[in-house]
């Protein structure tokens, strides 16, 4: 099996079940449209101090889209906001083309690596980790610190 397949795998995988996919009640969120593609993404987040305690998400869109919402929460529930902030800022690096992928810090998420090369599908990707700056802005918190 080649790494591509691999990467493949992964995306099928968290697209095809999602992690931690659901409404979290009374927990601040925001959602997010992308109108180029017709994807969209609603994202909660709990805190617990400066930890986020829980991050879940709905939506409907594009396998990238759908399997980068369920990476992100997956890779960022449990962390500090400074650990959050910095898995969010590698993997927007990664997408753009502006850094390598890496594993240590990323996870799956390496798996979207090839992104960088699709223009039109950055957006998609980004989208759910946008959607979780503005649910953090909406509990009261900068998402960039």
């Amino acid at each position: 099996m080649s790494l591509e397949d691999l990467y493949r795998e992964v995306i099928t995988s968290h697209q095809k079940h999602p992690r931690h996919h659901g409404e979290l009640e009374g927990a601040p969120s925001a959602r997010r449209d992308n109108a180029s593609c017709g994807d969209h993404v609603r994202v909660w987040v709990r805190l617990d101090g400066d930890r986020l305690a829980d991050v879940t998400f709905t939506g409907r869109g594009c396998a990238i889209s759908q399997a980068s919402a369920s990476m992100m929460t997956a890779a960022l529930r449990g962390l500090d906001l400074e650990g959050a902030r910095s898995v969010t800022a590698r993997f927007r690096a990664m997408v753009m083309g502006e850094a390598p992928p890496d594993p240590e810090v990323l996870g799956d998420l390496v798996a979207l690596s090839g992104v960088s090369k699709l223009h039109a599908r950055r957006k998609c990707a980004l989208l759910a980790w946008q959607t979780l700056e503005d649910a953090l802005a909406s509990s009261g918190v900068s998402a960039s610190g």
